[in-house]
């Protein structure tokens, strides 16, 4: 079997897989009464909660080389790919906008960042750095900064705080940068999770996914290219371990560790659903996910605008979600099953429409 820059029906799965765990994670029956492996680490450590959003960043990575590659052999000119490639990351970033405000559109209470929002800006300059440098540039880019990032956060003095202590949110240069200059509103009142500084790091994410797109696309046969993803998805996984040693890892400010070792995880991940998937054929069962993989954006941005309805309280004068997990309790069944439970419901909810618009093969590119 012969991999190139067409469209992989592993990475369809594993993106709309990917957009599940999200909208389970966002969307519990109550906060209250969540399982631990479903909620993000405070600070430092990690949970699989963890794994989900670097995860969507290095499918963007993975998914620039074959759609952007694919347009450049179809004859387009950069100067065509670049205006798309624009509008698209101002759409999506829009769209995180717009989730923010509803329901009541007020502007004067807006978070200028988020999941969206930084999906944006990592699509943004990732396909600007595949359309100007070569996969050697982007290595040398990607150590640069991951390098640099770490340096500055854990070495650089902060103006009246002193040298950075990574065990503390509020000492470091991410916190510092976002309380300065990032305007709106924060998630964690004094800095973001989606901050501007650990934006930098986010876009290697993207890069890295980006550097397994090319060995997809290389002309070896399918083993050898398994076995390069492979090879180099430990390599990524023992390295960010190690350097966990030096710079904690820690999703909310991105460091250095994290990004190495989720790298990693993406790609061994990846090379697992290739082989699976498009080597072995097998997919039985797995079209539920591929529904939310071809309309990725779309399916994420309804989970967040109905929560209108299945979780406020503005619309029906009470909480669907809430009323759900209390009868639960009530039954002398354990909450947070219920609150999982839930979650799970809601996920099918979205899977409804978006089932609708697969069948129909409607594909919508924001």
């Amino acid at each position: 079997m012969e991999l190139t820059n067409k469209r992989l029906l592993s990475l369809d799965i594993l993106r709309g897989a990917t957009i599940i765990f999200m909208i389970i994670v966002n969307t519990p029956g109550s906060w209250d009464h969540v399982y631990a492996p479903l909620l993000h680490a405070e600070w430092n450590g990690i949970t699989p909660t963890d794994y989900i959003f670097p995860n969507f960043l290095f499918i963007v990575g993975v998914s620039i080389v074959l759609s952007v590659g694919k347009q450049i052999d179809n004859g387009k000119s950069k100067s065509e790919i670049l205006k798309k490639i624009i509008l698209r990351s101002i759409k999506i970033y829009f769209v995180g906008l717009l989730l923010w405000l509803i329901p009541d559109f007020d502007f004067s209470n807006i978070r200028w960042t988020g999941v969206l929002q930084r999906i944006s800006i990592v699509f943004l300059f990732c396909a600007l750095i595949y359309l100007y440098t070569s996969w050697k540039t982007q290595v040398y880019i990607s150590i640069a900064v991951l390098l640099l990032y770490w340096i500055i956060m854990a070495y650089v003095p902060i103006p009246g705080i002193g040298y950075p202590d990574l065990s503390v949110p509020e000492k470091n240069w991410a916190h510092y940068i976002d309380a300065l200059y990032l305007p709106g509103v924060l998630w964690q009142k004094t800095w973001d999770p989606e901050g501007i500084l650990s934006t930098l790091p986010s876009i290697i994410t993207g890069v890295i996914g980006m550097l397994f797109g090319y060995i997809i696309t290389i002309k070896k046969n399918i083993n050898d290219k398994l076995i390069l993803i492979f090879v180099f998805g430990f390599i990524l996984l023992f390295i960010g371990d190690s350097f966990r040693w030096l710079f904690p890892v820690n999703k909310n400010i991105w460091s250095t560790s994290y990004t190495l070792l989720m790298g990693g995880i993406s790609s061994l991940t990846l090379g697992f659903s290739i082989y699976l998937i498009d080597v072995l054929k097998y997919s039985k069962g797995l079209n539920f996910a591929q529904v939310f993989g071809v309309n990725s954006i779309f399916s994420y941005a309804l989970a967040g605008v109905l929560t209108i309805i299945f979780y406020s309280k503005d619309l029906l004068g009470f909480s669907l979600s809430q009323n759900f997990v209390s009868k639960w309790s009530e039954i002398g069944m354990d909450p947070k099953l219920g609150s999982f439970i839930y979650a799970i419901l809601y996920v099918i909810i979205i899977w409804i429409p978006t089932y609708y618009l697969y069948k129909r093969k409607i594909f919508i590119k924001l």
